[in-house]
């Protein structure tokens, strides 16, 4: 046997659990949804690590250790082991006996012991195996097993941005702890704690002085015993907490002694019950984990063997956690099974300048549907210059249309292709169509037509998945499509423009591009269908998606000299806070740390008994916490103050001019359709659905957006209390729905109903109380929840809750009927069909379960709202079309749509824009809009 890691004998051991949570944080915002709305991030991530051990390594000998019920020992000597831990995540919790019965079904041995931790098993059986001759290698990137490295036991870790994995040997752990043997790692640990487990340490000793010690003393024992060579707190400390210090370094001491064995005929690698796995697989929607399997499980595959010193950065597929995804590897499409431009069958063409174009243009013309895909100079679709325009219609087959720089040349070009894109019976495909129409526009192009776009379709198939071309292209179709890195590089000042990558490869990536997008095509308009949602496409997502361009294009007028008076104000009013808090704390401090803010107000000026902490220890100054004290401590207020101006300045009021258009001389932010699973639209670069308008301050920012000149007004329609209207109507309430239909004030009229008072009796407080109810209701506010927001105790709350529903029964009844359809459905719909899938309604965790409970609720609400508004704009948009308008609408906020209005047109668009809104959708409750002007979006609101 070597020491170099290339024994025979070589047993695999992998740290279920760590992997487990590594998978699923690696996936944490971009989340993998199966069309149950199961999510499958936790078992991708660890099945792919899984595979990629496999792939790489072709172990002989191989096993995974799971945790169970916690470390029993260690509790017993420290109460508080692992205590800070947070409640395991439900996708875990659902993944781990999939995962269990994927291990099963490839008849890798797992080992579990209640009461015993994974690195106590891993630690024993490694010790074991080393007995017998094995090379053993700890699958795992939880650095506490560098304590149990040997010449003949190696860490084969995970490692971060993509660098492939690294294998740890008593040189890695020697340099990266400054030990001189590995088990010296234990005392490391012991000396500065270990944040995570909550294990103490030693008090104010962290990562330099715990290896300064080591070097000192050797170990923990050492530092004890020489206490007097110590000074200062430091000294004292260490003395004081002696015994803290031996206890944790027993807690951070991986046990050698497990009730488990070494067997290794058990752990020899056997090929896998196929049908079984599929079986799994299938159940899981991991489309391309089948032919995965197969790939590593062939015979004829090259072992390619771990070295223990060397870091190994070959492609590991898309998922894996030993290369990061999209790092480029030329090998990925290979080993995850997927296709790919180099192994799929093809036929790309460059379309030839003269006698080529024109066969090409009357090819194009005779075709009912084409997917048409532009390559630009950039993101910034206002900025951005053609560099050509790829075509399919046929799988496999595409054509690329390169685009001169020269601006009259292109323009030329583009003017040959308009007959194509103005034509109303021409269909037109594409992923992120906005972006197209906007580049286009440029080029004097209007694209008419039905469309078609991929990644709105799959928003409303699955709107908790991801929906850029790639993930849809691997998920659907087993395709990786050619990545843009490969063509211009990573980000930064080494980047390439498109118009130097070489023709042959633009044309190659370009037209896999549509050929992609038009496969995408195919196979979700049948699942648009199945799931009920073709007509919220065809009628909604994509009329709305020419009114949002439209939008963009046109931008809005900003005031950039109010902005930079504004800014010196702020700028006065912050010097002012930061002096009154100095004040108070009696010095000078980092009001924006939370650490020295933490000190200030919980040590230094003791203004709580017991005040919250972070994970790591730390006081939590969260706008939560200080927002709940703000009320007796002045400094506290003047804390969020500080804070609340600051960010205003710094994102908007500093921010917005830089985002001034060169050429137009307009703000431009973007709307997207694909990101509120709710439908709600968001905006971008800038956001401007975020203004603060709760405080003076912020709403002067809204008086920075004006009209675009003098014949100009703006006009902003908001729609009153749309969500009330909604639930009312939806739930059948009569007595809510009679107050709507009268004219009522709603908030007067429940509190005189709830209070049992006379309509012209109900207080201010009662109709802000009733008012807070009333909302509170649609997002499924607690009696704790209403006490915390009102000046009512806990009791008075629940009972004013029972009274409200007493008042209102239907609204119960609907509410428990909407949770009842989501328990059975797993899912919910707004009144147009718009889904919203809720996978953990059924979740065995009590909070979980009720945040899907209120999602279950509001979602229908908050989406109805976003699906009337929606009408509304590509109403009011087709109106404007057909009067050919000098007028035009800017923004949608919310509920509100700020439109510019020439001052000819005033009083018609007046009319015309409140009578759309309200009549957008039909219900037993009449919508009520706002109609406001001014020669700013504050005036005019």
């Amino acid at each position: 046997m070597t020491n170099d890691g290339t024994n025979d004998k070589r047993l695999f051991l992998l740290d279920a659990y760590a992997l487990i949570f590594r998978g699923y944080y690696a996936l944490i915002k971009n989340p993998r949804i199966n069309s149950a709305g199961m999510d499958t991030s936790a078992i991708m991530g660890f099945t792919n690590s899984l595979f990629d051990v496999i792939r790489r390594e072709k172990p002989e000998y191989l096993a995974v250790a799971f945790d169970k019920g916690g470390s029993a020992d260690r509790v017993e000597m420290y109460e508080d082991y692992k205590a800070n831990r947070d409640e395991t995540p439900e996708a875990i919790k659902i993944a781990v006996p999939y995962i269990m019965r994927i291990l099963k079904a490839m008849h890798i041995p797992i080992e579990v012991v209640e009461g015993i931790e994974a690195d106590d098993l891993i630690g024993t059986l490694a010790k074991q195996a080393e007995k017998e001759g094995f090379t053993t290698y700890m699958v795992t990137p939880d650095k506490d097993y560098a304590q149990l490295v040997s010449e003949n036991i190696f860490m084969y870790k995970p490692a971060r941005m993509g660098n492939g994995i690294e294998i740890w040997g008593i040189p890695e752990v020697q340099k990266k702890f400054e030990v001189e043997r590995p088990e010296q790692v234990i005392d490391y640990l012991g000396m500065m704690g270990d944040a995570s487990d909550n294990i103490p340490g030693l008090p104010g000793v962290g990562d330099k002085t715990a290896k300064k010690f080591i070097a000192a003393y050797g170990s923990m024992e050492g530092l004890l015993e020489n206490t007097d060579q110590l000074k200062g707190k430091m000294k004292e400390k260490v003395i004081a907490n002696a015994e803290l210090g031996l206890l944790s370094k027993k807690l951070a001491t991986i046990r050698l002694d497990c009730p488990v064995t070494f067997d290794a005929k058990k752990y020899e690698l056997d090929d896998p019950n196929v049908e079984e796995v599929h079986d799994i697989f299938d159940e899981l929607e991991f489309r391309r984990a089948k032919e995965t399997l197969a790939k590593i499980f062939s015979k004829d595959l090259p072992e390619t063997k771990t070295k223990s010193t060397k870091t190994d950065d070959a492609g590991a597929g898309q998922f894996s956690l030993f290369d990061a995804p999209g790092s480029g590897t030329t090998t990925e499409a290979q080993s995850t099974g997927r296709n790919s431009l180099a192994s799929s069958d093809h036929l790309y063409q460059l379309v030839e300048e003269g006698m080529g174009t024109k066969l090409f243009l009357q090819s194009l013309m005779k075709q009912s549907s084409v997917c048409f895909d532009t390559e630009t100079t950039g993101l910034d679709a206002l900025a951005a210059e053609l560099v050509g325009i790829a075509f399919s219609w046929e799988q496999g087959k595409g054509f690329y249309l390169p685009i001169p720089e020269d601006r009259d040349a292109a323009q030329a070009i583009v003017d040959e292709l308009k007959p194509f894109f103005e034509s109303e019976n021409i269909e037109k495909i594409g992923q992120n169509l906005k972006y197209d129409i906007k580049v286009l526009d440029k080029y004097g192009v209007d694209v008419k037509g039905p469309m078609f776009d991929t990644m709105l379709a799959h928003y409303l198939i699955n709107p908790d998945m991801r929906h850029n071309m790639d993930v849809l292209a691997e998920t659907y179709l087993n395709y990786t499509p050619q990545s843009i890195v490969e063509l211009i590089g990573k980000k930064g000042k080494n980047q390439l423009s498109m118009r130097d990558v070489d023709l042959e490869k633009q044309k190659e990536y370009a037209v896999e591009d549509a050929d992609i997008t038009l496969q995408l095509k195919e196979h979700f308009t049948p699942e648009l269908a199945s799931a009920g949602t073709d007509k919220l496409f065809n009628d909604i997502e994509m009329p709305l998606l020419d009114v949002l361009a439209a939008m963009e294009i046109e931008g809005i007028n900003l005031d950039e000299e109010f902005l930079n008076s504004l800014s010196g104000d702020l700028e006065t009013d912050i010097a002012q806070l930061e002096k009154d808090i100095y004040e108070v704390a009696g010095e000078e401090f980092n009001i924006g740390s939370p650490k020295q803010l933490g000190i200030i107000l919980f040590e230094k000026l003791n203004l709580v008994e017991k005040p919250k902490k972070t994970k790591t220890g730390q006081y939590s100054t969260a706008e939560d916490v200080l927002s709940y004290l703000a009320k007796d401590h002045a400094i506290i207020q003047n804390v969020l103050d500080y804070r609340g101006l600051s960010k205003l300045k710094s994102t908007y009021v500093d921010a917005l001019p830089l985002q001034v258009n060169a050429h137009t001389k307009r703000i431009h932010t973007n709307y997207m359709q694909t990101v509120a699973a709710t439908g709600r639209l968001s905006s971008t670069d800038p956001n401007l659905q975020n203004i603060p308008i709760r405080t003076e301050r912020g709403r002067q920012v809204r008086k920075a957006f004006v009209p675009r000149d003098e014949n100009y007004t703006l006009l902003a329609a908001d729609y009153s209390q749309i969500e009330l209207r909604i639930i009312a109507a939806l739930s059948e309430e009569e007595n809510m729905i009679a107050a709507f239909q009268s004219g009522e004030d709603i908030h007067a009229s429940t509190a005189a109903k709830v209070f049992n008072v006379a309509l012209e009796d109900v207080t201010r407080e009662q109709r802000s109380n009733a008012k807070t109810v009333n909302f509170g209701i649609i997002y499924g506010v607690s009696a704790f929840g209403l006490s915390n927001q009102t000046d009512l105790t806990r009791a008075e709350a629940k009972e004013l809750i029972d009274t409200y529903y007493a008042t209102y029964p239907k609204l119960k009844t609907y509410i428990q009927d909407q949770v009842d359809f989501a328990r059975e459905n797993g899912y919910v719909e707004t009144i147009l069909g718009r889904r919203r899938y809720l996978n953990n309604i059924n979740s065995s965790n009590g909070i979980v379960r009720g945040a899907a409970e209120r999602n279950a609720v509001n979602a229908p609400i908050q989406g109805s709202a976003a699906d009337i508004i929606k009408i509304a704009m590509i109403n009011i948009h087709k109106k404007f079309e057909d009067m050919n308008c000098k007028s035009k609408m800017l923004l949608q906020v919310h509920d509100e749509l700020v439109f510019d209005i020439h001052n000819d047109e005033l009083e018609d668009m007046k009319k015309l824009i409140q009578n759309e809104m309200q009549n957008a959708y039909q219900m037993s409750v009449p919508l009520d809009v706002e109609v406001g002007i001014g020669q700013n979006w504050l005036e005019a609101h």
